[in-house]
């Protein structure tokens, strides 16, 4: 559904940034992560994770270290910031704030008396 991944879109840049607070990661195993802990239910393409990467360093709430792994590969770490981490509050903050508000709007209940029209 269409609408499903204009929402996931909207958290990648929250659930990175939830991850950089426990480890450096590279772009894929962030998205394995992502993909592990929602149970599967999201899944974030690279076309989707890089994007997100590439503004959140523009805006150095992040950074990244090329490392070498084994004798010849490399793999682009990214390491959380402290602007990063208080960003991450902050959308984490904006998130609770709006789910609480879709939350009471899907499961409004209003009490009905005899005085209604």
């Amino acid at each position: 559904m269409n609408s499903k991944n204009n929402f996931k879109k909207g958290s990648v840049e929250l659930l990175v940034l939830c991850l950089l607070q426990e480890a450096d990661c590279y772009g894929y195993q962030l998205t394995q992560l992502i993909s592990q802990r929602s149970g599967g239910l999201i899944e974030v393409p690279e076309g989707s994770l890089y994007p997100s990467l590439y503004r959140l360093i523009d805006k150095g709430f992040i950074s990244d270290e090329k490392r070498l792994v084994g004798k010849r590969m490399t793999r682009v770490y990214y390491h959380l910031e402290s602007a990063g981490k208080e960003y991450y509050d902050q959308l984490l903050k904006d998130y609770l704030e709006v789910h609480q508000g879709i939350q009471n709007v899907l499961f409004y209940h209003e009490d009905h008396d005899s005085t209604e029209k």
